[in-house]
């Protein structure tokens, strides 16, 4: 691969243990790892790969820690615009049970191009339904191809509506299938090492989708594997009152019960918690994936991000799945998890800098990787650049550029690395046909509402 120099970022902000920002600041990388970070003048003046970022702001790239790719195909529905979580679903299932291996691989294609333009490098993907001849196998080839570092989380539902569960039974998997999917899938792709591209993730989808052997079982056999465990947890107050009715405790409390707690555990939302399962999800290294837009989206609540973040608890942002957001942008989700902390807590509840912590090294921290989130030697090659000298950014830009990327309109990123490869070059992913993806989505999505009726 041989090295790459970036010189002359009028910002460099590189999120490591002092939070130092470098004017006219560069990063000199060997292969996949950089190995030098600091002024220009300072650095290496040759590389094999020179990028000149003047005029730009450079960060390390953005981690997304929960998303349905899936979902975008079925963004905007008019049926659904003013739905909450459970209507919402109930009406979307038998349109995802439409799925097929083509429709997985284009809406991965779709909502990782996004995802990649708005700053993202790093994503985590939840799957949770693979009808037809769809497999994840699907969405990993379009991650592959547009060179984004993923993690694929192996989603699954197990208690369909026959059972007490919210799916419907056509769209449920027996708890033996998944765990024999899940033993292909990480024969296949997973990559423990360091500056891995793709480490799989266990992940049943809900309390009110799994039953809770199925969830015990995968907690098992993922600990047995040394895999990361990812699971939406009280996203809303009918989840609540589901598992206050069906297990006779609150969301945190059943996870404990089923040993869905710990290090090596995430929960997507986490919107209604008390300060007793805050503390408790601090205690255990319990990790969580914000997702405010969606939150917002489906009036599900505020989560308490200021007093997790408190406490201690591992908190990320997530953009959640394209048709409970309608987007897939991370600078977007970051602005909004910094403004929607401030609705009921005040103007000082949340920093920029805290939010920008969410989104590169608490991102890191949530995924167990060291080796992501901030521009420093021996991590990797992940940053992303942003051209300041734009509409969005007039009369802001020239007082602080680190702010304007979350306190202006979100804009899309002029260049792109992800391990150590160029991904995003002047506003665009090279030879990737725009046009032609998007008409083939919107097809895709107008024949799965038509099957579906």
């Amino acid at each position: 691969m041989g090295t790459l120099l970036l010189k002359n970022a009028s910002m460099l902000v590189t999120m490591d243990d002092e939070r130092r920002t470098i004017a006219d600041g560069a990063i000199f990388a060997g292969d996949n790892v950089i190995e030098m970070v600091g002024a220009t003048p300072d650095l290496p003046a040759e590389a094999d790969r020179v990028i000149d970022a003047t005029g730009m702001v450079v960060l390390p790239g953005l981690i997304n820690t929960h998303h349905h790719l899936y979902q975008t195909l079925t963004r905007a529905l008019p049926a659904v615009e003013n739905a909450n979580l459970f209507d919402w679903l109930t009406y979307l299932y038998p349109i995802w049970a439409e799925l097929t291996a083509e429709a997985v691989y284009h809406s991965a294609l779709v909502g990782l191009a996004e995802l990649l333009l708005s700053g993202c490098t790093t994503v985590s993907d939840h799957l949770y339904l693979v009808p037809h001849d769809s497999r994840h196998d699907d969405e990993i080839r379009a991650a592959r191809e547009l060179g984004v570092r993923f993690h694929p989380c192996r989603g699954s539902m197990s208690l369909g509506q026959s059972l007490g569960g919210l799916p419907p039974d056509s769209v449920v998997e027996t708890e033996d299938a998944i765990l024999a999917n899940c033993e292909r899938l990480l024969s296949a792709f997973h990559d423990p090492q360091p500056y891995s591209m793709l480490r799989l993730v266990v992940a049943p989808c809900s309390p009110f989708s799994v039953t809770g052997d199925s969830m015990k079982r995968s907690a098992a056999w993922a600990r047995q594997h040394g895999l990361a465990m990812h699971t939406h947890v009280a996203e809303t107050l009918d989840e609540e009152e589901f598992c206050l009715q069906k297990f006779g405790c609150r969301p945190v409390e059943y996870m404990r019960r089923l040993d869905w707690m710990g290090s090596d555990v995430w929960y997507a939302h986490a919107v209604h918690l008390n300060q007793e399962e805050i503390e408790l999800m601090a205690e255990t290294g319990t990790g969580v994936a914000h997702c405010p837009s969606s939150n917002m989206r489906l009036g599900s609540g505020i989560a308490p991000i200021r007093e997790m973040l408190d406490a201690g608890v591992k908190v990320s942002l997530g953009v959640d799945g394209s048709a409970s957001n309608d987007s897939s942008h991370m600078l977007a989700e970051a602005r909004q998890a910094l403004l929607l902390q401030r609705v009921t807590k005040g103007a000082a509840a949340l920093t920029v800098e805290e939010t920008l912590e969410m989104a590169t090294l608490g991102g890191a921290r949530v995924l167990g990787r060291d080796d992501l989130g901030s521009l420093q030697p021996g991590k990797a090659a992940d940053f992303v650049g942003v051209t300041l000298d734009r509409l969005e950014f007039a009369g802001a830009a020239c007082h602080n550029p680190v702010a304007t990327l979350l306190m202006c309109t979100p804009p899309t990123v002029d260049l792109s690395v992800i391990n150590g490869r160029i991904v995003v070059e002047g506003g665009q992913i090279p030879k990737l046909d725009m046009k032609r993806i998007v008409a083939r989505q919107n097809e895709i999505a107008l024949d799965m509402v038509r099957r579906a009726k």
